[in-house]
């Protein structure tokens, strides 16, 4: 195991990152902004680096700092978290180069995951299900393109290959709409990702959110541990997720999750990974594989016992899986709120100081956060602040949980989304479990 590692992160994955550290006798190096300085990581850490200005660009992105810092502190590791340069191959090719094992997968991995038409490719070969679309990139041929989308059937979704957040899609309802739908997809995808490769996929209507977590080490194993519903976004933005997800039997569960974790040992995937899927009419369609851990990750550490941050690190280090699949159990269930300082109504984001806060507990009750009393929430980056994990026996006892928490907490000085999450747990179609990505926007009248 390692001696050292750097946590090239900030916020609640960056305390959770050191609070595995700790439990497995590892030291820790914090890199922060200067506007980081009272975070409770940097606090906590065995050490800590400035490594720029406030700014993202000056800091958490700023591979040369990060690299240094790992270089006179004698880390010899470096976790991403989330975020930032979890998922930027060239950051990953760097660490490795400098001599630094980085905490993931292969740079050529995450390059290969990166772009959505590999990403396609690899999966198809794999054979993980995936939506009917135009199997590779768009070219220039007029006819061609419009004949795909024929095929396909309308309405269909024109996506940008290196997009993400959102951007880079246009759904396209007719064949009139399609070769200006493809052209300003092009000009927006070069505009935002400096790639204008876009592809084809059929769109799906009303689909849900499903993604599978994976973990694979370095000799070969890899094992699933189930799967989360992720349906309740907002602009594409997650905002509720649940584990399992409702409806999916374990035969179901079995099928979809063998084949995520063979697509691992087909590409060589080691880490913790999450493979994403829409589902509609009892229909799996992967869209895309995050390669790093994800926010959510803890409602799948609570059904099934796994500690997924403490994986990663042992993988990293070179040590075969803990588990083997059979020992992996689903039980109970999971619900995670994320919590984000900003306005309920507008979404406007809301840095300042936290006056007063009281932080609900309980059976089933998990908080994970950066946050604490007197904290400044700044302005400079992403507006979440922390997670709200609740769990039960049942789906029913999870979200009761929910509920009691929600009105329980109390976070003063600033704005945050807590009464839009207590709307929501409040609402009769999200109790119903029965919901689909459109379900949040349509609740806000978007």
């Amino acid at each position: 195991m390692f001696d050292k590692i750097l946590i090239a992160n900030r916020g609640e994955i960056a305390l959770r990152i050191l609070r595995a550290c700790r439990e497995l006798g590892i030291q820790t190096v914090a890199v922060h902004s200067s506007a980081d300085r009272d975070l409770k990581h940097v606090r906590l850490a065995d050490e800590s680096v400035c490594i720029g200005g406030p700014s993202s660009t000056e800091s958490y992105l700023n591979i040369p700092a990060i690299i240094s810092a790992a270089e006179i502190t004698d880390a010899e590791a470096i976790h991403p978290g989330y975020g930032f340069l979890s998922e930027n191959a060239d950051f990953a090719e760097r660490v490795e180069q400098s001599g630094f094992t980085f905490i993931g997968p292969r740079s050529e991995t995450i390059r290969l995951m990166g772009d959505k038409v590999s990403a396609i490719e690899a999966m198809i070969k794999a054979g993980v299900p995936c939506v009917p679309g135009s199997d590779g990139p768009l070219d220039d041929d007029k006819e061609r393109n419009t004949k795909v989308a024929r095929d396909i059937g309308y309405p269909i979704i024109i996506k940008a290959a290196g997009g993400g957040g959102g951007r880079g899609m246009r759904v396209v309802h007719t064949e009139a709409a399609l070769l200006n739908a493809i052209a300003l997809t092009k000009t927006e995808a070069n505009n935002f990702f400096g790639n204008d490769m876009v592809y084809m996929e059929k769109f799906l209507e009303t689909p849900r959110h499903i993604e599978f977590q994976v973990l694979a080490d370095k000799h070969g194993n890899a094992i699933h541990l189930g799967e989360r519903d992720c349906s309740t976004q907002r602009k594409h933005q997650k905002v509720i997720e649940e584990a399992p997800a409702i409806g999916i039997t374990e035969e179901v569960r079995q099928a979809i999750g063998t084949r995520c974790a063979n697509a691992c040992a087909e590409i060589g995937y080691y880490g913790a990974g999450t493979f994403e899927f829409l589902y509609e009419n009892d229909e799996f369609y992967f869209i895309e594989m995050n390669t790093r851990v994800q926010v959510e990750h803890p409602i799948t550490e609570i059904i099934t016992g796994v500690d997924i941050v403490a994986e990663q690190l042992k993988i990293a280090a070179g040590d075969p899986l803990s588990y083997t699949q059979d020992d992996i159990k689903i039980t109970g269930h999971a619900i995670e709120c994320r919590l984000n300082a900003e306005h309920s109504e507008t979404f406007m984001p809301s840095p300042g100081k936290i006056t007063q806060l009281h932080i609900p507990g309980g059976p089933g009750i998990r908080f994970d956060s950066h946050i604490y009393n007197g904290y400044t929430v700044p302005q400079y980056y992403d507006s979440m602040i922390g997670k709200l994990i609740a769990s039960g026996n049942s789906r029913e006892s999870a979200l009761a949980r929910t509920k009691t928490a929600l009105s329980e907490m109390v976070i003063d000085g600033i704005h945050t989304n807590i009464p839009l999450l207590r709307k929501i747990t409040e609402d009769k179609d999200f109790a119903s479990g029965i919901y689909n990505i459109h379900y949040l926007e349509k609740k806000l009248g978007m």
